[in-house]
């Protein structure tokens, strides 16, 4: 204002007004008053003057404003109106600009003061007061309460205008006075004054301390006080009269505009001790002694009737009071809120009542006041419990509004509803809510409860207590209050009290936090005790004032908890509008949310209880919160000497019903309906599980039994990863849902998901209370499903699902509760509960294995194994569902996380391999899906430790019977298995040794010992070993597919990949393994089952050679047999070298033994065989012949039969770091060392025993015969006969006779074993062939080795030939008598049935031809032999031959004969020269009779030609008998010197037999029928002419011999000649008998040869005597010339022929006589 009114401008129109205004006075009053005139003249002068001396005129015009202004105070003396008007705008014009001294203004109160005791100008006064007392602080001390005093009389006037402006510009007055009293403190607030001492201020006047204004300010407001009080001002000098309520009204506005001059001032302070608060507590006495409807009759005293506008502004000031000087007037303030207290009371007044209540709600929106108020008086000790009582008060006031009839405000209640009905009575016709608009109707919202219905109004907005009825300041009468009023006010304090407390205390909570470093919310786990907490917190380094701080904030909340549960409950019950509702039970869920913040477990639980019990309908049956609200409402709480009980909700709400559904209890019980406002709650319900999950704590349980029922009774069921969804209609039939609920559900539902979302934010205790209920709840679900088949609750199951879902980030720290609890559910009888549970625990670990973990989970391994071990915990659950899950889940987890599952693998193998045979196929198959991907996809990627797992797992399934392909296929993983062992050797064997060091350091330090399978073998063999150890279980399965696929694949990896087993393991191998399986093997054959198997299931057909579990097993025995010889074979010499070979060898020739020796041809010959292979084994291989593919991949397997052919492996070595250089060393030029030669025969000498066991045991005659006998096949003896050679060539150094002797046996037998007939037609050759068998071909084949090794042996050796001569030539026997077998009778093939079991005997012919070729052929070589000629071979040889040379045409076979006589002639060409070499030794003496009876034999056979003999084949018989003849003459006769005389003899007598047929007594009839054989008796005739006359004759009887015989013969021609014509002369024309005609033919032949002969002999060896004879047979010759005979004519032409070399003329006589 000074800045606008000293500007020139302004000051210059200032002067020209004042001059003005002045020249207007003195016209105004030139007239009338003169004086008036010239002083205002002698004003503009003065004007005019001090603006022309003066630079600062306006400091220059208030200096002399005295003067400047007596003018026109002057002029208002003249009491004229115009004047008087004129004037005070002129002052008020100098005023405003602030031109006034103190002088003056003292000196226009006066002239005012005049003015309103004329009451002129009554308006005009009252604004220049105003103006003057507001433009500048001159005006103090009497002349200022002169002023207001003015005020005040004016404000009592008749005049009701300028009653109220004055009423009003008193208000500015006080408000000014007051003002300048802040605006001198502000002057004086940096000037620091010297405190004066205070004497008590017992003396009111004793103000001398305060400054002027103040001073001012004091006096004012102690003359109020005293007017107020009726008693006399001391500085307003002049009041007359004064109102109560208008003091009051003063009071107030003063205390609440200006509390700061209170405050800082220790005077104003008294004044509001001393005066102030005496002064209301007595002006309420009247209130507090009525009692509405108490007689007044009664009472002795006419009690003072409570006075409506002074009792409101008492109520007001008292607001103002505890509003803003609480601080200083503690003990007073109680007073008042006691007294407020008591105004609630229902015996009060509803004014009164309702007044009271606004003035609580004042309170109520004030939070930090209601703390002070706790601090100061709850938290003492002998304090009034304040804000416990207020809030208690409050509720009962509620609860008294429900319960008192409303008989003060009936009338109002009729207005309102339209008829004249008293609302308490429950009969009301109508409701009252209801009212008619438009035809329509419209619901008020209201509270009803038990029949009393109270409107709900709307009044303030939240948070702000805007009155009603305390501002009604005009009212003088009572007001009457509209029925609802009181509640909705109250109501709103309710409301408002709780949202003050809360956001203050989070607030202040909220600081703290931030400040320290505790979280509060880790007093949960302290008892709700403030003491306790406050122990819990000073231990932690926190500051004493949050200590306090939280004490206050517990107290706070422990007084009001009880009342506001109280009346919320009741209200939430009564509520009939949604909005109401709504807020109720945002109280609630605040409070329950505060008490869960500070820790007060009690409070907490009992405000979610009270918002459970509303979500749920009417008296539901849940025990959780019908115990926790028993603690409660077993309390009353006492208010004010009342006692409140805790009301319990009536079923009988009018809220519509939205759903109906079946509860969810063991018995059935009827439905239960569900109302909107159910709904509600339970959407708050979710909202504080929601945002406050943190401080729920235990009460978690309250709230999810709640949910839990809700979820069931609406027929929410849960979905994949654990939300819930509407269930079907079908599955609860009776639940019955409105369009309404069935829209909300879907939100439900999702806030249900989103409410155990957050959980995600939870801390961790929080988390923990969480999973805790949850599981609880489970827990009775599943006691609820036991026993039945009703559809479980699986919410709380679900909802575990989800809250672990969303944790992932911390899963370790809920894991173990949450799965173990899972696991329990899995194992629940109830079908459906379970495979949620197993549904729950698969996707939480699928989900955790894929979460993104910090640090990931390969580098936190046991985190990694924790969420694993739950997959292992199923496998101990039997039922089928879990383990498919189980295996399922596993399934998943392989494809999605195989390649990192680490550490976690034994876990997983464990899960498949947990599966046992009877637990159905479909399980199996699953769970070796998983392990086919294992083995496919992930042995690469998991460590090297889990391999022999692995192997264990597929070797397990191997073992399952449920399904054959399984066990198949497993078996063909192992091997797939052992190939990745193979190729990544080298890594698994680095990373084991790695693995084995780490356990071995740790079982030392712990002092066990390490403890696996195979130990010590090193951990890569072990590995090996495990595989081979498995596959040897599955050789001996029950199956025989399994069996025999093991078994391959058994052999078939140790062949592949034994080269990578260190050399000791060997040893394990071979024991623990090969043996080992082949004992269970053999055992397994001899005890098997020879019933017949119908069919292998179904209408698989079996073939007849395995229809018998024997005929099965034999199979087996036969792979695991040859599987052992071949490794045998192929790693000798990694084998000899191990130090116990001998023994593993007489293990292994014992097996084959005991093989070969059972009953069942398949297996005994698979003996033979594997016997076969292990002689095969060879010396090491040179440098040349090495294989170019390194052997560990490669392995030839050597057939050899007969000759050994040098191939086979080098011996492996003493493993070295890689296969690679493994591979290279095979390849390297080092030869191996050869083992010792002496242990080698040791072993083929075993061997050879074996052999001779076997063959000897097979080859016995069965002692009875009957159908059953066994005969062994000839396959059998066949490969048993084969294996000699092979043997003999590792023995041979130390074969003797005795081995001889016993091979022979052997050999006899095996070839004297029958054939059965119905194995016949496949190895005998068709009769007429002659044809070998295989194994007679063995037997040669034998006796040839042995007689080749004999050949080039030592000297010592080849005293042998006989024996093997011996062996043969018995063989030859068999051609003329086939060898006996026992007793068993055998048929001749072309007899044979093949049907039966009978045995047919071999045809032994081709083997005895054969075996007579080798005895030729070998004494072709061996003729000369010492042995051979000592031993009499020869002789032998011919004995032997002499009995099909006998035989003759009487031979089985005619071949036979023919080879005899062939091998006759081969072996005495070769014989005969060293017989007669050794003819002095006589050695050879009993061999020429024997030769002599053989000859004899042969030609003069007793046996008959067949009659269908051809002539052809009768003269080729002939030639032979020639040949025989022939070598007498070259091989015999020549020699006769050397030769015995009478085998010469005989030979003589042999020829002369067989030169001359003749029928003399000599010949037989028999003889006489045979054809004459011309050709033979010639030949006979010829040798014995020309041995007649050989010259080689030495003694003269053998010449006596010859001439003997010759004259013999001539003289035997000479009468058969003679014969012969006679007989032709008599017979006339009849033809001769043909032999008649065949002797005379022969004789002639004879003659002629004989003269032949005798031409060719020298001439000095033929006798005189002889020509005499041969010429005499002339005459005779030349009688025949007449025969009829053509053929005896040209036999008579052939002898007379040579005759003519006798015709020669007659020498002298002399040379006769000479000659």
């Amino acid at each position: 204002m000074a800045g606008t009114t000293s500007s020139p401008e302004a000051v210059k129109k200032l002067l020209e007004n004042m001059q003005g205004d002045l020249r207007g006075l003195s016209l105004e009053c030139r007239k009338k008053f003169p004086p008036v005139k010239e002083a205002a003249e002698s004003g503009i002068i003065k004007v005019k003057t001090i603006a022309a001396r003066n630079t600062d005129i306006l400091a220059a015009l208030k200096e002399n404003s005295s003067e400047v202004v007596q003018p026109f105070l002057m002029g208002c003396g003249t009491k004229e109106p115009k004047i008087t008007q004129l004037c005070l705008a002129a002052i008020q014009r100098l005023m405003s600009h602030e031109v006034v001294s103190e002088v003056a203004a003292g000196n226009v109160i006066n002239m005012l003061w005049q003015l309103m005791e004329n009451s002129l100008e009554e308006l005009k006064l009252l604004q220049t007061v105003l103006v003057l007392l507001t433009t500048n602080t001159v005006v103090h001390d009497e002349a200022l309460s002169k002023a207001i005093v003015l005020c005040f009389r004016l404000h009592f006037t008749k005049d009701n205008i300028t009653n109220n402006t004055a009423a009003a510009t008193v208000r500015q007055v006080v408000t000014v006075v007051f003002e300048r009293v802040v605006a001198e403190d502000e002057h004086y607030k940096d000037i620091v004054e010297q405190p004066v001492g205070i004497q008590g201020n017992s003396n009111r006047r004793s103000v001398s301390t305060l400054k002027p204004c103040a001073k001012d300010a004091y006096m004012l407001f102690q003359d109020l006080c005293q007017l107020v009080n009726a008693d006399a001002p001391y500085w307003l000098v002049g009041m007359t009269e004064m109102t109560r309520t208008f003091g009051l009204e003063l009071l107030e506005s003063v205390l609440n505009d200006f509390p700061q001059v209170f405050l800082q001032h220790q005077e104003f302070s008294f004044l509001l001790k001393e005066r102030v608060c005496p002064l209301v507590i007595k002006l309420f006495s009247p209130n507090i002694k009525f009692r509405q409807g108490s007689s007044t009759s009664s009472s002795p005293a006419p009690v003072e009737k409570p006075y409506f506008p002074i009792c409101m502004r008492l109520l007001r000031v008292v607001s103002v009071l505890i509003k803003q000087f609480y601080s200083l007037l503690v003990t007073e303030c109680e007073i008042f809120l006691s007294l407020l207290v008591k105004f609630l009371d229902a015996d009060k007044p509803q004014w009164l009542r309702a007044v009271a209540v606004e003035s609580i709600h004042r309170l109520c929106v004030q939070p930090q006041l209601l703390r002070s108020f706790c601090q100061s008086y709850d938290m003492k000790q002998h304090s009034t419990k304040v804000f416990r009582d207020i809030v208690n008060a409050l509720g009962s006031f509620i609860q008294s509004l429900f319960l008192v009839p409303n008989t003060g405000n009936v009338a109002v209640a009729a207005s309102q509803t339209g008829g004249n009905v008293p609302v308490s009575t429950a009969s009301a016709p109508t409701n009252p809510g209801m009212l008619g608009m438009s035809g329509g109707v419209t619901v008020l919202p209201a509270f009803e409860y038990r029949g009393t219905w109270i409107p709900i109004l709307s009044i303030s907005a939240q948070g702000s207590a805007k009155a009603t009825y305390l501002e009604m300041l005009d009212k003088v009468e009572p007001p009457t209050i509209p029925e609802g009023y009181a509640m909705s006010v109250a109501f709103h304090c309710l409301l408002d009290l709780v949202r003050g407390i809360t956001n203050m205390i989070e607030e202040e909570l909220g600081q703290v936090e931030t400040e320290s470093p505790i979280a509060p919310s880790d007093a949960q786990s302290s008892p709700s005790q403030s003491s306790d907490l406050q122990d819990f917190h000073s231990a932690s380094d926190q500051t004493d004032k949050e200590t306090v701080s939280r004490a206050v904030w517990e107290e706070m909340v422990n007084a009001c908890w009880c009342g506001l549960l109280a009346a919320l409950s009741l209200l939430l019950d009564a509520s009939t509008d949604e909005a109401a509702t709504e807020n109720i039970l945002k109280a609630e869920l605040t409070m329950a949310a505060l008490c869960g913040k500070l820790g007060l477990v009690t409070s907490r639980d009992a405000f979610i209880t009270a918002i459970c019990k509303g979500s749920l309908p009417p008296h539901y049956a849940l025990t959780v919160l019908n115990t926790t609200t028993a603690a409660l409402s077993n309390k009353t709480y006492s208010i004010q000497g009342q006692n409140v009980q805790m009301i319990s909700p009536s079923s009988e709400s009018h809220q519509q019903v939205v759903a109906v559904g079946q509860p969810l209890a063991l018995q059935p019980q009827g439905t239960v309906m569900l109302t909107s406002k159910n709904i509600q709650c339970m959407r708050t319900l979710l909202s504080l599980a929601h945002c406050h999950g943190a401080v729920l704590g235990t009460s978690w349980q309250l709230v999810l039994a709640t949910l839990q029922h809700l979820v069931w009774i609406l027929g929410l069921k849960p979905g994949v990863g654990g939300a819930l969804k509407p269930g079907r209609a079908v599955e609860g039939p009776s639940t019955v849902l409105t369009t309404a609920v069935m829209t909300d559900l879907p939100v439900i539902s999702n806030i249900l998901s989103r409410l155990f979302e957050s959980s995600q934010y939870l801390d961790d205790v929080s988390l923990h209370h969480l999973i805790n209920a949850l599981c609880s709840l489970s827990l009775e679900a599943m006691d609820m499903a036991y026993g039945n088949n009703k559809e479980p609750s699986l919410f709380a199951v679900a909802k575990l699902l989800e809250t672990g879902l969303v944790n992932m980030h911390r899963i370790e720290i809920l894991w173990r509760p949450l799965t173990g609890h899972l696991l329990e559910v899995c194992q629940h009888p109830n079908s459906r509960m379970r495979e949620w549970g197993a549904e729950a625990l698969t996707s939480l670990i699928k989900a955790g294995l894929t979460f993104n973990h910090e640090p990931p989970l390969s580098q936190n391994q046991r985190l990694q194994l924790l969420l694993l071990n739950p997959l292992k915990e199923l496998s101990n659950i039997n039922h089928p569902d879990i383990r498919l899950k189980q295996l399922e889940c596993v399934l998943q987890i392989l494809q999605s996380q195989g390649d990192s599952l680490g550490p976690g693998w034994p876990l997983v193998l464990g899960v498949m391999g947990a599966i046992r045979s009877d637990q159905g196929e479909s399980l199996i198959r699953t769970a070796f899906q998983c392990l086919q991907l294992v083995v496919t996809d992930f042995l690469p990627t998991m460590p090297c430790t889990c391999l022999q797992i692995v192997v264990d797992v597929a070797g397990s399934f191997g073992l399952h019977n449920q399904e054959l392909n399984i066990s198949l296929t497993s078996i063909g993983l192992l091997w797939n298995i052992s190939d990745y062992f193979f190729q990544r050797g080298e890594m698994i064997e680095k990373e084991l040794n790695k693995e084995e060091a780490v356990q071995q350091k740790q079982a030392e330090e712990k002092g066990i010992t390490l403890n696996r399978p195979f130990h010590p073998a090193p951990p890569f063999d072990c590995l090996w070993l495990c595989l081979y150890a498995k596959l040897g279980e599955l050789c001996v399965d029950p199956r025989p597919a399994v069996r025999k696929s093991a078994g391959q694949t058994l052999f078939s990896t140790i062949g592949a990949h034994g080269t990578l087993l260190q050399h000791s393991t060997w040893h394990t191998v071979i024991w623990k393994v090969l043996f080992h399986l082949l004992d269970r093997v053999r055992e397994s054959s001899t005890t098997a089952d020879k019933e017949k198997i119908e069919s292998g299931g179904g209408n698989i057909l079996i073939h007849h050679s395995r229809d018998t579990a024997e005929k099965q097993w034999a199979e087996t025995w036969v792979l695991t047999l040859a599987g052992v010889a071949r490794i045998f074979n192929t790693r000798r010499y990694l084998l000899q070298s191990l130090g116990d070979f001998s023994q593993a060898w007489d293990v292994l020739l014992d097996h084959i033994q005991s093989a070969a020796l059972s009953k069942n041809n398949e297996v005994s010959l698979a003996a033979l065989k594997s016997f076969q292979e292990i002689l095969q084994i060879v010396s090491p291989v040179r440098e040349m012949e090495k294989p170019d593919t390194p052997p560990a991949i490669n392995v030839p397997v050597p057939v050899l039969i007969g000759t050994v052919t040098a191939t086979g492996l080098g011996r492996s070595f003493m493993r070295t770091d890689s296969i690679g250089e493994r591979i290279g060393r095979y390849n390297a030029a080092e030869p191996p060392a050869v083992t010792d030669e002496i242990e080698d025969l040791d072993l083929w000498w075993a061997a050879w025993n074996s052999w001779f066991r076997i063959g000897s045991e097979s080859t016995k005659p069965p002692v009875a015969c009957d159908k059953m006998t066994f005969i062994p096949s000839q396959p059998f003896l066949t490969a048993l006969i084969q294996i000699f050679p092979a043997l003999y060539q590792h023995i041979k150094t130390g074969f003797s006779m005795d081995d001889l002797q016993k091979l022979g046996v052997i050999l006899h037998g095996a070839i004297s074993v029958p054939i059965s007939s119905d194995a016949s037609p496949f190895i005998l050759p068709s009769y007429t062939e002659a044809v070998l068998t295989s194994l007679q071909e063995a037997v040669l084949t034998a006796l040839d080795v042995l007689q080749k090794a004999i050949c080039v042996g030592s000297e010592s050796m080849q005293i042998m030939y006989p024996a093997i001569f011996d062996q043969l030539l018995a063989f030859v026997e068999f051609s003329c008598k086939p060898p006996q077998y026992g007793q068993l009778e055998t048929k001749n093939i072309a007899n044979a049935k093949y049907n039966q079991a009978e045995w047919v005997a071999l045809n032994y012919v081709p083997f005895a031809e054969r075996s007579l070729e080798v005895v030729v052929d070998l004494y072709q070589k061996t003729a000369c032999h010492k042995a051979v000629v000592n031993e009499r071979v020869l002789q032998n040889i011919i004995k032997t031959l002499r009995m099909p040379l006998s035989l003759k045409y009487a031979c089985p076979s005619e071949s036979t004969w023919k080879l005899a006589v062939s091998s006759l002639l081969k072996v005495l060409s070769i014989g005969l020269p060293v017989a007669r070499q050794h003819a002095s030794s006589g050695k050879f003496d009993s061999m020429w009779p024997e030769l002599a009876n053989t000859f004899e034999n042969f030609l003069f056979t007793k046996s008959s030609p067949p009659d269908n003999l051809s002539i052809q084949e009768f003269q080729r018989n002939e030639s032979i008998d020639v040949e025989v003849v022939q070598l007498i003459s070259t091989e015999i006769l020549p020699y006769a010197n050397f030769i015995p005389k009478e085998f010469v003899g005989q030979i003589m007598t042999m020829l002369n037999r067989g030169s001359i047929h003749s029928q003399s007594s000599s010949f037989t009839e028999a003889e006489i029928d045979i054809r004459m054989r011309e050709e033979f008796s010639k030949m006979c005739f010829e040798t014995l002419l020309q041995f007649s006359f050989s010259n080689k004759v030495t003694t003269p009887q053998e010449g006596y011999i010859s001439r003997m015989a010759l004259s013999v013969l001539l003289k035997r021609s000479q009468d058969v000649l003679y014969r012969y014509i006679e007989d032709e002369r008599l017979s006339g024309k009849c033809p001769l008998p043909r032999q008649q005609v065949t002797e005379i033919i022969f004789v002639l032949k004879a003659v002629s040869t004989l003269i032949d002969s005798l031409k060719k002999t020298q001439p000095e060896n033929v006798d005189a005597n002889t020509w005499a004879q041969v010429i005499a047979l002339y005459p005779t010759l030349v009688e025949c010339i007449t025969c009829s005979s053509s053929e005896v004519c040209s036999a008579l032409k052939e002898a007379l022929v040579p005759f003519k070399d006798f015709m020669h003329p007659p020498a002298s006589k002399v040379q006769n006589g000479e000659s």
